[in-house]
């Protein structure tokens, strides 16, 4: 016998606040070269949970990838010190030579952390790790050139608006793909969702 299915987002068993989370979420503005869709949740970890993945893409190529999941448990957890609780990944393409650098870890931390701090996104807990790898290839493939990626995992309990939360994933993806920052005064899109596939 299959276990009970999850209460989907758009059923009235989930709580409101969780609903207007997830509008929030799904209101969040992003910069251009990040294409945002939903995905499917994972059910089993909290009572209800929203997902959102993501590319990033600069001259048809996707130079970086993320995902972030908002999870919510009305009756509170105390890991969380909440009800509501943020988990996101990132995986971007990086120069090689920086995979020895013994500070890329700190620094890509940093990139998390000081992306919160600009879009206002009050948090507490914050908890993850940042993995550097790299990869050579041999035999019939020793032509093609070495490849570096930096994953950074996190999770926080946000605190206020989640498409604060949302918005600084969005530049945490930017800043570990080596985008440039946005030029102050240039706005930035709402999601892109169900573009691919459309041209």
């Amino acid at each position: 016998m299959s276990a009970p299915q999850q209460p989907r987002i758009g059923e009235p068993l989930a709580p409101a606040e969780f609903r207007r989370a997830v509008a929030r979420m799904r209101e969040a503005r992003v910069r251009p070269e990040v294409f945002v869709e939903e995905m499917p949740a994972p059910q089993r970890i909290a009572p209800f949970a929203s997902a959102l993945s993501a590319d990033v893409t600069v001259d048809g190529e996707d130079i970086g990838s993320g995902r972030i999941v908002v999870l919510h448990d009305p009756a509170g957890n105390e890991a969380w010190d909440g009800t509501f609780r943020c988990v996101a990944y990132v995986r971007a393409e990086i120069d090689p030579d920086l995979v020895t650098d013994p500070l890329l870890a700190e620094v890509g931390w940093s990139w998390l952390t000081e992306a919160l701090e600009a879009h206002d996104a009050t948090y507490a807990v914050p908890s993850g790790t940042v993995t550097s790898v790299s990869s050579e290839s041999f035999g019939g493939m020793a032509g093609e050139p070495g490849s570096a990626q930096i994953e950074i995992r996190a999770s926080w309990s946000p605190i206020g608006d989640l498409a604060a939360h949302v918005e600084a994933w969005g530049e945490l993806l930017c800043t570990a793909a080596g985008l440039p920052p946005v030029p102050e005064g240039v706005a930035t899109m709402p999601s892109r969702r169900g573009q691919r596939g459309t041209d």
